[in-house]
């Protein structure tokens, strides 16, 4: 039985009322002190931190969420849910937090699907200000096999084998702009040579005005109309590593299990002169 990703607002309700959660709120500081999920506790180093795929930027990666998880109470016996307001308002910010449990180790953790905005609509109540927590072990078993780096990247450009994947928004597929941040926020445009673009909303559906992941079976139809298969080698990437890990967890539950994120994305391939760039219209 594959673990579980999604979960609804009923259900991480129940999980909180039976002390088995940890809630981490992936928003700004400002945004959570304003209204969020009672006992939630904010971290928004899980949208924001840019990484880097050298050993010393992965050290550094691992060493501040160590941090940041164990100041929350993360601790193995207890599920990890993530959630900003919804799915797609910080480029699927919790997603990148369910990504990180899994590439720090933790199996136990997974997303509130509709994020805030469905917990409200739910019913269900919100607090202002902040959360106390009592400090935990977390401990980190690094999961390599879903972590891609700049050198793997570099070799799937040649390796017809594996399936790059680039989800970013078009104009920054196009070229037109570097990133979600600014036209020129990263010291290049373009994307990497012999990437398939998938925009990351292929993956998601609109139910009652909210985002939700597409079904198992339709996840494999938008893969199998680029030519990707459930058993394929795949990498994904897009800016800073939160759109790759929304098509991670749509991929994770339609069931694709050989798939890599490169999480410091174009963020750190741009700013290396000697890695290729690609422009203009040539689609895959």
């Amino acid at each position: 039985m594959e673990p579980k990703i999604i979960y609804s607002p009923e259900e991480v309700s129940e999980l909180i009322n039976q002390n088995k959660a940890v809630v981490i709120d992936v928003r700004s500081l400002e945004e959570y002190s304003k209204e969020h999920i009672p006992g939630a506790v904010n971290i928004p180093d899980v949208f924001c931190y840019l990484s880097k795929s050298t050993p010393e930027g992965i050290d550094d990666l691992c060493k501040v969420f160590e941090n940041h998880f164990s100041s929350a109470g993360v601790s193995q016996e207890k599920v990890v849910i993530f959630y900003e307001d919804a799915l797609h308002s910080l480029y699927g910010g919790s997603c990148r937090g369910f990504f990180l449990m899994q590439y720090l180790g933790h199996q136990k953790a997974g997303i509130l699907e509709t994020g805030l905005y469905g917990w409200k609509k739910s019913g269900l109540k919100v607090r202002s200000g902040t959360e106390n927590c009592t400090r935990a072990d977390f401990p980190i078993n690094r999961n390599d096999s879903i972590f891609a780096t700049k050198y793997d990247v570099l070799n799937a450009i040649s390796d017809p084998s594996i399936k790059l994947i680039d989800n970013r928004d078009r104009c920054e597929w196009l070229g037109i702009t570097s990133s979600p941040y600014g036209v020129d926020f990263s010291p290049r445009k373009g994307r990497i040579p012999g990437t398939i673009w998938i925009e990351w909303y292929s993956f998601i559906d609109f139910e009652d005005d909210l985002p939700k992941f597409k079904s198992r079976d339709k996840i494999i139809d938008v893969c199998r109309g680029y030519n990707i298969n459930i058993d394929d080698k795949i990498i994904i990437y897009c800016f800073k590593g939160a759109r790759a890990s929304n098509t991670f967890t749509a991929l994770k539950i339609a069931g694709f299990n050989n798939v890599k994120v490169y999480f410091a994305s174009w963020n750190e391939w741009s700013a290396i002169e000697e890695l290729p760039v690609e422009k203009g219209t040539n689609f895959n």
